[in-house]
């Protein structure tokens, strides 16, 4: 490796400071518990623009959280800001319909292979709840299977095996669904099956059982370690979704206008029952999406109840029909470049430190498994990564000027050019020096 170029190290003790005392007000100081016990503090924001944020201590940061997904268009692009002013003359709420949401929704199903309807909402937790909904109206059976290490959202009824420690994973057949937070209803586990992700054979023998209403999933498991599904694993669970009856689900919150216009679905050429969708679909407004078969999605007018008091809001509606007409082939072609040479840039720099890392995943969103000498194939894969490593590395890149999720996720957007990246590569190789020659990793 090169010799250190890095700059001084910056502070964030405004941030710090901030943090503390909205905390008489805010628990931890935060509204969203993954926002909490950041390394090395939960920065206040100031102002972002394209691959950039500006925090409150005056440091100017690489940003690859992208507010944890949804800007793909990079911080404050103009045709949404544009789009969003020309609405905010119009007014807020009208608890009525707007020519934009019209515009937005057929956008969409324009868009995405599923989509012969859609609904919108407001969170990617709230429309997964409409689709298991949708799901059991339709099949009239009451369990959900999901996937160990999946996350679909912080309800007591889905928020199950996300990230079980490995003292309980003692089986791979059908493990006993594990809870996510204190204060969860142990009886809404009792309509939740799991099983690991990537094993076709075990998913088929429990389908069987026809006691299924809906199969959910991230096509890529993108929430935690960017796995890639296993050749031939996502027609399969087609297949057998198909002939069981049981409805198949793709959560699509962090895929959905990430992979491509029309999502993993889109990607990998297959097309699920229903799909929820969120972050990207509107670059930072508070948006998400439910779509699917016309005779599922049509329940909501005969019985499924789903409502929303700030659904379709048209602020949101506004900014989400200009981030559509942004997503075009150039633009995908554009993040995949970047991305790309951003991978292959950190995989040079892990392989020339004689550190052990696995990056996998997509040149819109990839992650890194520190320690892994292997790609993930599922979650049980991921518990051997160097995570107080990872975290240590993340730490001091940030105080280098490049933040980066600690999960190990990296988001990109169509502002992270060629000179963001080489800014990047430098950052990480010199922050991987520092912290191998202080011990931590």
């Amino acid at each position: 490796m090169t010799e250190p170029t890095a700059g001084p190290r910056l502070s964030f003790d405004r941030s710090r400071a901030a943090i503390a005392r909205s905390s008489q007000w805010i628990p931890g100081g935060v509204n969203s518990n993954f926002r909490m016990n950041v390394s090395p503090t939960p920065l206040v924001v100031e102002s972002g623009d394209g691959a950039w944020l500006t925090d409150i201590d005056g440091n100017r940061l690489i940003d690859y959280y992208l507010g944890m997904g949804p800007m793909i268009l990079g911080h404050r692009p103009q045709a949404v800001c544009d789009a969003v002013s020309a609405q905010l003359a119009k007014g807020i709420l009208f608890a009525a319909q707007t020519e934009a949401e019209a515009e937005a929704a057929r956008s969409f199903c324009e868009m995405v292979p599923c989509a012969e309807r859609v609904r919108f909402g407001c969170s990617g937790s709230e429309v997964i709840q409409a689709a298991l909904r949708i799901s059991r109206a339709a099949t009239g059976r009451e369990t959900i299977l999901k996937f160990e290490g999946h996350y679909h959202g912080w309800f007591d009824n889905i928020l199950w095996s996300v990230a079980p420690p490995a003292s309980v994973l003692e089986t791979r057949n059908e493990p006993t669904p594990y809870p996510g937070s204190q204060g969860q209803l142990a009886s809404a586990g009792e309509a939740v099956a799991v099983l690991p992700w990537n094993d076709l054979a075990a998913l088929e023998a429990r389908l069987a059982k026809r006691d299924i209403a809906a199969v959910i999933m991230e096509p890529a498991m993108c929430n935690a370690g960017a796995i890639h599904p296993a050749a031939g694993y996502l027609e399969g669970v087609r297949a057998a979704c198909s002939k069981f009856g049981t409805i198949l689900i793709f959560d699509e919150v962090i895929t959905g206008f990430r992979l491509a216009p029309g999502g993993a679905q889109q990607h990998f050429g297959v097309t699920p029952d229903l799909a929820t969708f969120g972050k990207a679909i509107a670059n930072g407004f508070p948006v998400a999406a439910v779509a699917g078969r016309a005779e599922l999605m049509d329940l909501c007018k005969a019985g499924v109840l789903h409502g929303g008091t700030y659904n379709a809001q048209p602020l949101a509606m506004a900014a989400t029909a200009a981030t559509l007409q942004q997503l075009t082939p150039a633009l995908y072609a554009g993040i995949a470049e970047h991305g790309t040479r951003l991978i292959e840039g950190l995989t040079r720099i892990f392989h020339d430190a004689g550190v052990p890392a696995s990056i996998v995943g997509f040149p819109q969103v990839f992650h890194v498994g520190l320690g892994l000498s292997a790609p993930a194939r599922d979650y049980r894969d991921l518990l051997t990564m160097n995570r107080p490593g990872y975290i240590a590395l993340t730490t001091e890149m940030l105080h280098r000027g490049v933040r980066v999720l600690e999960r190990g996720a990296w988001f990109l957007s169509s502002a992270h050019d060629a000179a963001v990246i080489d800014e990047t590569l430098a950052v990480t190789e010199d922050s991987l020096r520092t912290i191998r020659r202080a011990g931590k990793i």
